[in-house]
């Protein structure tokens, strides 16, 4: 079998901001800078990680960004207040609650606050229903970035059978419907295994494209897989070593084990993470652009 190839996030999200900077610069020259607020409550150390990278990216590409730091006890109605807040602020054309919340917040309540036109995760019910819809206006950040990792390396969907492992409104879920769209590099028919699914290998195994994103590290290995799969990695876990971190990230996937199986793998770190950043600024910029309108 030929070598793997390597689907690398960081090609694709350069590809990316290259192709956003004269939509950027022509609504900068039209006197309008898209922004985005992040909300982030608590200390949660991948949060920080996420919010950090997403603030460098914006300053970097002349975007307004400004992260609201909130403490982790913080009551539902002053977080919702802050909201509100932040919705009627024309400053902010994006808004972003940091996931995880802590557990005593209700992240659908907190979620169903936003104003639908900032939302720029695309968690919203009503954007998630216009995905169902097939009339999309914020997709969801990672599946969206995936999809642009396919594009860009040219793997068609098209009459593939796509596997999903997980179904949450994050990643599986949206995933599932933009793989299964009567569009171009999609059309696919897609299954979602889940905790509860028997036998999740049997629907590896079928697996023309696999994406795992179930959040339990190295799950996947060459044993779940046919010869040539493609696999999109989603997992970001910490795994502890004896290194000087202390740690070292790994996907869902056992990188290792599948490497010489599969025909094409995102890596961890710098595969679908770059894409999931690509795509927030794009749909902020999207955001802002729709503010003119």
């Amino acid at each position: 079998m030929a070598e793997t190839i390597i689907l690398s996030g960081k090609t694709v999200s350069q590809n990316v901001y290259k192709s956003l900077q004269t939509r950027i610069d022509s609504l900068k020259f039209s006197g309008c800078t898209p922004g985005l607020a992040v909300v982030l409550v608590g200390d949660d150390p991948a949060s920080n990680v996420y919010v950090n990278n997403k603030t460098r990216r914006f300053n970097k590409l002349g975007l307004y960004s400004e992260t609201i730091r909130l403490p982790a006890n913080i009551g539902k109605d002053e977080l919702l207040s802050q909201i509100q807040d932040l919705n009627s602020d024309g400053s902010f054309h994006g808004i972003l609650v940091q996931m995880p919340l802590p557990t005593h917040l209700n992240e659908s309540v907190i979620i169903d606050a936003l104003d639908p036109l900032k939302d720029v995760d695309g968690f919203h019910p009503e954007n998630l229903g216009r995905l169902t819809a097939g009339r999309p206006r914020f997709v969801p950040c990672t599946p969206k970035g995936i999809m642009r990792i396919m594009d860009f390396y040219k793997i068609d969907l098209s009459g593939k059978h796509v596997v999903v492992l997980g179904r949450s409104n994050i990643v599986g879920r949206p995933m599932s419907i933009l793989t299964s769209l009567k569009e171009s590099y999609s059309n696919a028919t897609t299954t979602i295994c889940h905790s509860g699914t028997t036998d999740i290998p049997y629907h590896t195994q079928q697996a023309d494209i696999l994406i795992a994103a179930i959040g339990v590290p190295e799950f996947v290995t060459s044993s779940h897989i046919k010869e040539g799969t493609v696999i999109i990695d989603v997992g970001i876990n910490r795994v502890e070593d004896d290194s000087e971190k202390g740690y070292r990230l790994v996907g869902d996937v056992n990188f290792d084990s599948v490497n010489e199986k599969a025909s094409a793998i995102t890596p961890v770190p710098g595969g679908v993470g770059p894409m999931t950043i690509a795509m927030l600024v794009e749909n902020t910029v999207e955001a802002a652009k729709r503010s003119m309108s």
